[in-house]
């Protein structure tokens, strides 16, 4: 797989380059954002995965992700020393996929980077025939991965759509932790239930709609259908 690395230290850079291609990935490495955004021009350059630091020397890594999410669907994990949960749902409303908080165990990284990147595989699963559902206000048109809320289109990540249709399935449904992650990640590596709570605050932000997913203490979560 080809990736990604927007990093403005060399020596970091270097040493991640070493491992990543150790592991099989061919890396390309960028030292700002505008480096950044011209190695993703055009899209068929075929990165498989961007790996975005935040702390970039001509751009904030934010204004950088809402940029490439713009002219690429490559998937984006975003680097951050940020560990709050305000900027990270900041970071996935701009597009980014999934974010790891500096510092972080090598190990992590490349499952974090090999999760986001079968997300590709899985996006064209059958959807049992249907190609909308209808909550209330909310319609989530399956084939064109768009959601709207009484009439107006919301922009959501490829994880929080495929956790919003998910859950929209089976409304009133409480569905494990392990199982959405397992579902929606590929994977059942437990580091990832911290993202899952980030996407779920994400989803209740941008639809505007805080009861709309409701947290089953110890179990899970539920997509409570609202009122037509």
């Amino acid at each position: 797989m080809r990736l990604l690395l927007v990093e403005d230290d060399n020596h970091v850079a270097a040493a991640l380059s070493a491992i990543l291609a150790r592991h099989g990935f061919d890396v390309t490495h960028a030292r700002s954002g505008e480096e950044a955004l011209q190695a993703l021009v055009p899209e068929s350059a075929g990165f498989g995965v961007v790996l975005l630091d935040l702390g970039l020397p001509d751009q904030d890594g934010y204004e950088v992700c809402g940029k490439i999410r713009k002219r690429t669907s490559t998937p984006v994990i975003m680097v951050t020393a940020r560990s709050d949960v305000r900027s990270r749902i900041h970071g996935l409303n701009l597009g980014a996929d999934d974010y790891v908080v500096k510092p972080y165990d090598t190990g992590e990284l490349l499952a974090r980077i090999h999760a986001v990147s079968r997300r590709t595989a899985h996006e064209e699963q059958d959807s049992g025939g249907e190609t909308a559902l209808r909550l209330g206000p909310v319609l989530i048109e399956l084939p064109t991965r768009q959601v709207s809320v009484d009439g107006s289109v919301v922009q959501l990540t490829r994880k929080e759509f495929d956790l919003l249709a998910l859950l929209a399935q089976r409304p009133g449904v409480v569905f494990r932790r392990e199982q959405i992650i397992s579902e929606v990640w590929r994977t059942s590596w437990e580091g990832t239930g911290r993202t899952l709570e980030v996407h779920v605050a994400s989803l209740r932000s941008k639809l505007r709609m805080p009861a709309l997913i409701e947290t089953v203490r110890g179990v899970g979560y539920r997509l409570v259908a609202p009122a037509a």
